[in-house]
């Protein structure tokens, strides 16, 4: 005999009005309008529509998404949710009431998820409402990423995107907007964000028996959050080979579903469908961020990771990314009291991690193993005064990169640079095996991603990380200068494979591809080593100098019009033909001191 999933539930008709009823015993600040069963609307205990005097959002749906929707009522988001039985649209008459009940002379912006039921009937409430005297608007988000583009009329499913659309829209009411305006910022909204979800299993709901529709070593891509079929069943995967999938769905330029490409912002929401525990969610936030910055190219700016819109007791999760500009932040950090927002999301963050504390004997036999020779060897000597002059270099360039950066970026090229070259300048006196090419070449790159931070400082992590490999794999003694060649090569073609960018992009890297192609082609034809490291400096120079004329197509830079990019060249490109520069002069010079 089968029988129904256990769950803790009563009358299994009774679940939304129960809902309801613990969920305004837990936040006083939300209140119900007196119509059970048939209208279930929740609404904040502030606002009546006789005295509002600022746009209502209001939002809703079927029930079993919870905290959607009603979990987002409350100052600065949803002024009322309109609840519907489980997976089934509310009726006219309930989305009538919740209108009436909050709209005042401002109006109300009605925002739908893309579901047939949804759309016929707000939008029928919406024509009501209209025909009584109420100012009302419509938002429709659809934003599935997991199905082709419909050839019909259903179009694409709402999904938990939707929730970033709440925000904006709260924010942007809570601001005092105009009813045009807030249905204008949620609008643009819908469209910048994109969503797919996975699932190990389909949701039960309250009564039914438990489907098997997939089998224990399966999982569904793409499926609806009424646990509708998706885009494919297939076994299950490691959580990393999932996310990769999603992102790259999601971000594909063949569907062009979400506007996003390289060098954008971008905001992450890992959503969780209802049984997947929070670990599993965090782990799939903390694989899809690097993989957004490195694979992608994308400046990940803000990461929410939770239950946002569920599906019952799915097991599985769902990934959101919403193209960010500064409004669309500035909006989504906006205050507000609903209790279901996340809190501490805004953009100011400390690193990511910290040094684990040790012993202090531990430390002095750390600092031994890795510490700068008692005396250097030739290519000691020439290694240190290389980096020298480099970071000196660096350090006196920091204004002119900052004001070149203030005309086509964020206005902090040269202090952040300034931080890597002070680094490198303070940890050279004590750590760096200047004997060892290859070790100082490493700690050269910690010295940067402890100290530099932001874009820059992962991409020049990227290049000593790179130059350390392949100088590395070299067995002889010493290095040649074949070797620092090939491990620039190298440097270079990581940071082309990780940021995307390449020659004639407006980066660094015209600056140190036609270094590394110089220096090549010259010590390949016998070129007297140092003759061919100053040759490469001029050519990184003309390079870098040559970006003036360049259209950027990578970074803050893609956003600047050309009539401002034709006045300065970019300064990262800047940067590294200086430091190449002052460390090639300085080679040739500690060799002609020794000779």
């Amino acid at each position: 005999m089968v029988s129904a999933a256990k769950k803790f539930i009563n009358n299994p008709s009774d679940v939304v009005t129960e809902f309801i009823e613990g969920l305004v015993e837990t936040y006083p600040g939300l209140q119900y309008l007196d119509g059970f069963p048939e209208v279930k609307v929740v609404l904040r205990a502030d606002v009546s529509a006789a005295k509002y005097d600022k746009v209502a959002v209001i939002s809703g749906g079927g029930s079993g998404h919870e905290p959607a929707h009603a979990g987002y009522v409350g100052e600065g988001m949803l002024t009322a949710a309109i609840c519907g039985d489980v997976f089934a649209s509310p009726p006219v008459d309930s989305i009538l009431a919740g209108i009436r009940a909050v709209t005042g002379t401002q109006g109300c912006l009605l925002i739908v998820k893309n579901y047939t039921g949804d759309r016929l009937n707000f939008g029928l409430a919406a024509e009501q409402a209209k025909s009584e005297g109420y100012k009302v608007e419509t938002v429709i988000v659809g934003e599935d990423c997991a199905l082709p583009p419909p050839r019909g009329i259903a179009g694409r499913r709402g999904l938990a995107g939707t929730v970033l659309v709440h925000k904006v829209a709260g924010a942007a009411a809570a601001a005092g907007l105009s009813l045009e305006k807030v249905a204008a910022e949620a609008k643009c909204a819908s469209e910048m964000v994109g969503t797919m979800g996975v699932a190990l299993s389909v949701c039960t709901l309250p009564g039914q028996v438990t489907s098997d529709r997939l089998g224990p070593e399966k999982m569904e891509l793409g499926l609806g959050i009424h646990g509708e079929p998706g885009a494919a069943v297939v076994d299950v995967q490691p959580v990393d080979v999932v996310v990769s999938h999603v992102l790259q769905q999601i971000l594909s330029p063949e569907t062009n579903y979400v506007p996003i490409t390289r060098g954008n912002r971008v905001v992450l929401m890992v959503n969780g469908l209802g049984g997947t525990p929070l670990m599993e969610l965090m782990i799939a936030a903390g694989k899809a961020v690097p993989k957004l910055q490195l694979e992608f190219g994308l400046a990940v700016d803000r990461v929410y990771t939770g239950f946002f819109m569920t599906s019952l007791d799915m097991a599985g999760f769902s990934i959101s990314i919403m193209k960010a500009d500064q409004c669309i932040l500035d909006r989504l950090d906006a205050p507000t009291k609903a209790p279901n927002w996340p809190v501490g999301t805004d953009g100011n963050r400390p690193p990511a991690k910290i040094p684990v504390p040790v012993p202090p004997s531990r430390s002095v036999k750390s600092a031994e193993s890795q510490s700068r020779p008692q005396e250097l060897s030739k290519q000691g000597r020439m290694l240190e005064a290389a980096i020298q002059a480099a970071a000196t270099v660096i350090i006196s360039l920091k204004d002119s990169l900052n004001e070149w950066d203030g005309k086509v970026g964020d206005g902090d090229c040269g202090s952040t640079m300034y931080r890597g070259a002070t680094a490198i300048l303070e940890d050279m006196k004590n750590y760096y095996p200047l004997n060892d090419a290859a070790e100082t070449v490493n700690e050269i790159g910690s010295s940067i991603r402890r100290a530099m931070g932001g874009t820059s400082g992962i991409i020049y992590h990227l290049l000593c990380k790179a130059a350390y490999a392949d100088l590395k794999a070299n067995t002889q003694s010493e290095v040649t200068p074949k070797h620092w060649c090939e491990a620039l090569k190298s440097s270079i073609a990581s940071v082309s494979k990780y940021g995307g960018a390449t020659a004639g992009y407006r980066t660094m890297l015209d600056a140190l591809i036609p270094a590394s192609q110089v220096l090549e082609e010259k010590l390949s034809a016998g070129e007297d080593p140092i003759s061919a490291f100053i040759l490469s400096a001029e050519a990184a120079t003309r390079g870098a100098e040559s970006t003036i004329q360049m259209h950027a197509q990578a970074g803050r830079s893609s956003y600047v019009s050309a009539e401002i990019l034709a006045t300065v060249p970019d300064p990262g490109a800047m940067a590294a033909a200086g430091w190449y520069s002052a460390a090639a002069r300085a080679v040739k010079e500690e060799y002609q001191g020794s000779s």
